[in-house]
C-alpha cells in the first residue's frame, strides 16, 4: 500500500508515531512531506512550499491529509491565523486541484475550533491570556440559555468589543470553510472526510457548528491529534473485530476531561470510524479500558482521581490496552499491576497519552497495522517494539512520573534510566535513548533511540 500522509503539525505524536506505526507493516510505503516543512508551535507550514512537493507526489493509493495544514498552516495557526476568508477559500481551492490531479483516495480532517476554558495563549492569540475564560463562559451561555431566550449574554459586557468582534470573526471564517469542505464530501471528492472537535465542554459555539455540521451530513469525531491515526486505520482494508473489558465497567458513562462523550461513547466512535467490529463472542482482540471511578484524573494540574486498585487479568487471547484513568499520563497503580501480568505473546499495544480520544485512536490504530500485516506476513516485530517502547517511556515513565519532578525543560536521561530498565526488560529490547523537548515546554518529549 502506498500511502501520503499530511500531518496536522511536525510533534512527535502528530509525525514519529504515524511513522513508527507504519513501519509495523513492511508493505506500507509511507510518503510525507519533510517535517521542517510542517508547523510548530510559534512557525506556520510552509504551504507554498506543501504545494510544490505535492505536485511532484507519484501516483499513491491514499492521502491522509490535515486540511488545516494547508488551509492555516496547521491546527494552532488555525486558531491565530490573521488571513482572510477569500484568500484561505481561493487557496484551499487551488489545493483541490492538486488533489484532483493525484486520483487517489483522499481521507481527510478539518478541525471545528476548539475553546479553551483558560487563559492561557500558549496555542491561541494573545488575548487568550487575559479574556480566554471569558470568551469561554460567553460562549457556553450563549449557546445554554441566550439563544433559548433570544437574548444576548450579559458576559458580552465584560469582553472589549475589538476583542469579541476578532473572537467571533475567526471562528465563521473557519466555520464557514468546514461548510465549503463538507459540499465537496457531497461531490463525492474525499473517501472520508472527518471534523475533528478537541477540547470540548456541553456547550459553546464548537458544539453548535458541530451539530450542525452533523445535520447537514457531516461526520464529527471528538479528538483531533490522533484522527489522521484514524484515518488511516479507516484506509487500511482489513477486518478486525474486539471485545472490550472495563476496569470499571460500572462507570463506562462518564465524560472524560476535554470531551463531551462518555467513555465507551468515545471508544465506539472510535472503533466504528476505523470499520473495527465490536464483538463479544471470539473476537481477534480484546482491548483492556482502565477507565475512572467517579471523574477523570488530570495529572499535570494535581486533580487526583481513585487509582486503580483491582486485580488485573488478562485474557489468554490477544490484548491491547487503553489506560484513560488520567488525562495526560498513565496510571502507576494500574502499569505496576500490568507489568506483573504482562505477556509480549498476544500483546497489541498499550497507549495513555492525552486525552481519552488520543489514546482510542493511536492504540486501534496500532493494532490494525500489527493484525493486518501479521495476515499478510508482512509484519515487522522490531518496529512494533519501537512504538511500544516510546509509548510506555513517554505515557508511563515521563508524563506520570518525570515531568512531575520538573518545573523547566532539562535533561532526563538520568531520571528516565530505571523506566528505561523495566521496559527494556519487559519488551527484550536494548534501549540507547536521548530526550528531546521539540517545542521547548514539558507537554512534550520526543523519544529518540537508535533503532532504525
Amino acid at each position: 500500500m502506498k500511502l501520503c500522509v499530511i500531518p496536522i503539525d511536525n510533534r512527535p505524536v502528530c509525525y514519529n508515531l504515524i511513522q513508527g506505526i507504519c513501519r509495523i507493516d513492511n508493505d506500507i510505503e509511507l510518503i510525507m512531506p519533510p517535517r521542517h516543512m510542517l508547523g510548530s508551535l510559534k512557525k506556520d507550514a510552509d504551504v507554498v512550499g506543501l504545494f510544490g512537493w505535492l505536485n511532484k507526489l507519484p501516483e499513491v493509493d491514499a492521502i491522509v491529509l490535515s486540511l488545516d495544514t494547508i488551509a492555516y498552516g496547521g491546527l494552532i495557526p488555525s486558531r491565530r491565523s490573521p488571513e482572510s476568508f477569500e484568500d484561505i477559500r481561493d487557496r484551499m481551492y487551488d489545493f483541490k486541484e492538486v488533489l484532483q490531479t493525484k486520483k487517489s483516495k483522499i481521507y481527510a480532517v478539518s478541525s471545528i475550533m476548539r475553546i479553551a476554558n483558560n487563559n492561557c495563549n500558549e496555542e491561541e492569540k494573545e488575548y487568550w491570556s487575559k479574556y480566554g475564560k471569558l470568551i469561554f463562559e460567553y460562549s457556553y451561555t450563549k449557546h445554554k440559555f441566550a439563544n433559548k431566550l433570544g437574548l444576548e449574554s450579559p458576559i458580552r459586557n465584560i469582553i472589549p468589543p475589538d476583542i469579541l468582534r476578532d473572537y467571533k470573526q475567526t471562528r465563521l471564517r473557519n466555520f464557514k470553510m468546514n461548510q465549503i469542505y463538507l459540499n465537496w464530501q457531497k461531490e463525492g471528492f474525499f473517501d472520508t472526510l472527518i471534523f475533528s472537535k478537541d477540547d470540548c465542554a456541553k456547550y459553546g459555539y464548537n458544539v453548535m457548528e458541530a451539530d450542525f455540521l452533523s445535520q447537514m451530513g457531516g461526520k464529527v469525531i471528538t479528538g483531533a491529534d490522533e484522527i489522521p491515526l484514524s484515518l488511516i486505520s479507516r484506509a487500511i482494508k482489513c477486518d478486525m473485530s474486539v471485545n472490550i473489558k472495563y476496569t470499571e465497567p460500572e462507570s463506562t458513562n462518564l465524560i472524560s476531561n476535554y470531551e463531551d462523550v462518555s467513555v465507551e461513547k468515545s471508544l465506539q466512535n472510535q472503533l466504528n470510524f476505523a470499520r473495527v467490529e465490536i464483538k463479544e463472542e471470539n473476537p481477534d482482540i480484546t482491548i483492556i479500558v482502565n477507565n475512572f471511578k467517579d471523574h477523570q484524573g488530570e495529572i499535570v494540574m494535581k486533580q487526583d482521581t481513585e487509582q486503580f486498585s483491582g486485580e488485573l487479568t488478562l485474557p489468554e487471547t490477544p490484548y491491547m490496552v487503553a489506560d484513560v484513568r488520567n488525562a495526560n499520563g498513565a496510571d502507576n497503580n494500574f502499569m505496576e499491576e500490568f507489568f506483573k501480568k504482562f505477556r509480549y505473546d498476544g500483546f497489541y499495544g498499550y497507549s495513555g497519552w492525552n486525552t481519552s480520544a488520543n489514546t482510542f485512536g493511536t492504540l486501534i490504530c496500532c493494532a490494525k497495522v500489527k493484525f493486518n500485516a501479521e495476515k499478510k506476513g508482512t509484519y515487522n516485530d522490531k518496529a512494533f517494539k519501537k512504538v511500544e517502547m516510546v509509548r510506555f517511556l513517554d505515557d508511563w515513565a515521563y508524563q506520570a512520573n518525570v515531568r512531575q519532578q520538573i518545573t523547566e525543560p532539562c535533561n532526563i536521561q538520568p531520571m528516565m534510566k530505571p523506566y528505561e530498565e523495566k521496559v527494556s526488560q519487559i519488551l527484550n529490547l536494548p534501549i540507547r535513548n536521548e530526550y528531546f523537548y521539540p517545542w521547548n515546554r514539558l507537554f512534550e518529549i520526543e523519544v529518540s533511540d537508535e533503532l532504525h
